[in-house]
């Protein structure tokens, strides 16, 4: 049966032993299905509705158009192989702000390359990161983005310069309150930090620790 985490500990191949024993036990537990419910101290975009203007390129499912502090949400995830035999893990989140509820979806690939993975955003996969993975001193898994690309139509564009974006990841565990925690800022050299959610998580799915 898939671990739960299965993609990011194969990227990360012998330094996944290096993981903090609760975020290691976690992402080897068994279990194709998860469900994890937590709250965002902050979650959101400052440009508000503005950033709808860019899902007729990237698709739904990969914006949110709002910002908002102690924002309830969901973290669904569902793990398996590709045809190849290289681990993939779905995530739907959901955004609970007030008034609206919003979505982003990804599909995570280990790939063939030690410490990085695949990362294609939204319903529609358009925007396709390679992230690097790599363990912190605390025993936390971070995530760098190397290379972003469009894909449209067919063809793979990359994004570099202005056009590009820098997604910085750190999933880490709270003892005190036993919890996980996650900090994402994704970041335009132009426009500056065009996304961003911070806050904490539970497994309370099939398996959960």
């Amino acid at each position: 049966m898939t671990r739960r985490g299965e993609a990011f500990l194969q990227a990360l191949g012998d330094d996944a032993q290096r993981l903090h024993p609760e975020i290691l036990a976690q992402m080897s537990a068994s279990g194709e299905e998860d469900r994890a419910e937590g709250v965002f101290v902050v979650a959101g975009s400052r440009f508000g509705r503005l950033g709808g203007l860019a899902l007729p390129v990237v698709g739904p499912r990969m914006l949110v158009t709002r910002r908002g502090h102690d924002v309830p949400f969901t973290l669904t995830t569902r793990s398996g192989r590709s045809a190849s035999g290289r681990a993939v893990l779905d995530s739907t989140r959901e955004f609970r702000f007030r008034g609206s509820t919003q979505y982003i979806v990804d599909r995570v690939t280990a790939s063939v390359r030690p410490g990085l993975v695949r990362n294609l955003l939204g319903a529609r996969g358009r925007v396709e990161l390679i992230e690097e993975c790599s363990v912190t001193e605390e025993g936390f898994l971070r995530m760098e983005t190397r290379r972003v690309a469009l894909r449209l139509g067919g063809r793979r564009l990359a994004l570099r310069g202005p056009l590009g974006v820098h997604v910085s990841l750190v999933d880490g565990w709270d003892a005190e309150n036993r919890r996980r925690t996650i900090d994402m800022r994704a970041r335009n050299p132009v426009l500056g930090t065009v996304l961003e959610y911070r806050g904490w998580y539970r497994h309370v799915g099939p398996g959960a620790q």
